[in-house]
Order: C-alpha cells, then sequence, then structure tokens
C-alpha cells in the first residue's frame, strides 16, 4: 500500500472507531511525516484526499478537524486513476497527446471565472490499464492558479495528483452522462465509434478560484463506477 494511502487508513480508522469524533483535531502534516517517516507532500497528500472526500475539514492557521457527520455522506469520489489502477494491482501508464496554452474557448471562460481573451492550459492524456486505454483525459488549467502547468511530466504523475500538490482542492463537482465518443477520441480508446462511453464532467476549486475543468471519457465495457457508504446509527436512550 503506498505511504498516503497507509496515513489515510490510519485517519479512517481513528474516525470510524469513534475514538475521533466530530470537529476533533487531527494531526498536522508536520506530526504525520514524523509518525510515518515520510515527507510533507504525502502526508499533504493523505489529508488533501480526506478532505476531498468530506472526512475532514482544513482551514488555513487553525489545522485540520474530522468533518461534521452531515458532510461526510458524498455520494461520489473520483480519486487519481493511476492509484485507483495499482490498488488492483495492476499496471498504469499515460500517453500525453498534447500540453499546450490555447485561446480560451467561450465556456472554459464561464468555467474557470477567465477573461475570455485570455489563454489557459490545455491537456489530453490517454491513461492506459495493463496496456489498455481506459480513459482519455481532456482537462482545462486555470494558468493563474497553476503557472507551472506545462512544466510537468504527465507521464510520472496524473495532472489530478499534481493539482493536489500544489493547489490544495476545496470543492469538486461532477456531471455523468452516457455519451457516444467523438472520431478522435474513439481512436485513443481503441474502441468503435458506435460503443456508448461513460463521461465525466469534474470542475474543481481551491480556496483561490476555480481550479480545472476536466472532461474524462471512459468506454462503457472498460469502466464501472461505485463506491461505499458507511452510516453511523444513533440510539436514543429510553427514560
Amino acid at each position: 500500500m503506498a505511504k498516503f494511502a497507509v496515513i489515510k487508513e490510519h485517519i479512517y480508522q481513528k474516525i470510524e472507531s469513534g475514538e475521533w469524533p466530530e470537529y476533533h483535531p487531527v494531526s498536522s502534516e508536520n506530526e504525520l511525516s514524523a509518525e510515518f517517516n515520510v515527507s510533507r507532500m504525502t502526508a499533504r497528500r493523505a489529508l488533501q484526499e480526506l478532505s476531498d472526500e468530506g472526512l475532514v475539514t482544513r482551514t488555513r492557521g487553525s489545522g485540520t478537524f474530522v468533518a461534521p457527520l452531515k458532510s461526510q455522506s458524498a455520494l461520489l469520489t473520483i480519486r487519481n486513476i493511476a492509484d485507483e489502477i495499482k490498488m488492483r494491482n495492476h499496471k498504469h501508464h499515460a500517453m500525453v497527446r498534447s500540453l499546450e496554452a490555447v485561446p480560451t474557448p467561450p465556456h472554459i471562460a464561464a468555467a474557470l471565472q477567465l477573461d475570455p481573451d485570455s489563454q489557459v492550459f490545455h491537456s489530453v492524456i490517454t491513461h492506459f490499464e495493463n496496456g489498455q486505454a481506459v480513459q482519455v483525459e481532456d482537462r482545462y488549467v486555470n494558468p493563474v492558479l497553476v503557472p507551472n502547468y506545462l512544466e510537468q511530466d504527465f507521464t510520472q504523475r496524473t495532472p489530478h495528483e499534481y493539482l493536489c500538490e500544489v493547489t490544495p482542492l476545496t470543492e469538486a463537482s461532477h456531471l455523468i452522462e452516457a455519451v457516444l465518443p467523438r472520431k478522435e477520441t474513439a481512436e485513443w480508446l481503441d474502441m468503435s465509434a458506435i460503443e456508448p462511453c461513460l463521461q465525466i464532467q469534474r470542475r474543481t476549486w481551491c480556496r483561490d478560484g476555480v481550479v480545472s475543468q476536466a472532461t474524462l471519457t471512459h468506454p462503457g465495457s472498460r469502466f464501472r463506477l461505485g463506491g461505499h457508504m458507511t452510516f453511523k446509527s444513533t440510539q436514543r436512550s429510553s427514560r
């Protein structure tokens, strides 16, 4: 198990057991890095993913706390695809189709709250599982918030992983629909243009604004969307 996942599991257990109730302070990045002998960046990733999942809340200057139960019931969590593949003991690799600055399309300017006459960073990446294409990631990134995006090697780590490191995410929205792929997307996914795909539109925020707008396209025959939820039961005392 990856080191950041070990930290997450540790915190999961503290919350699930009731040892850390609502609003209980969570160990800091420095404390976790010392306890688990990892870098502060690894500890930060673990806490950020827990925040993305709604299990903890993070406030600059105050620290990290167990989230109130009412905010822990998110129905959907989309994780880093490389981690999902590795958790199945499969091999992930990525092919970067494009990585460049482009004029901002009108719908992206609205989504990222950018000037329509500005430029935006654009990446298109195909993700593979054991050599088979399973996702085309078409992402637009706010250059004001992530100025070094174009300098990254996304064959070594995913955009999701990088963005979580440099702009801790505070909010995300998702729209899921079944679509037929564009011709180019079908070619990249090595599939028929008449085979349905599951497409996820994902927009993410950090405390300073909208970070990115991504379209994640998966062959319907090679992708399943699911999750697991745990509900805390309460008992009323009789009098």
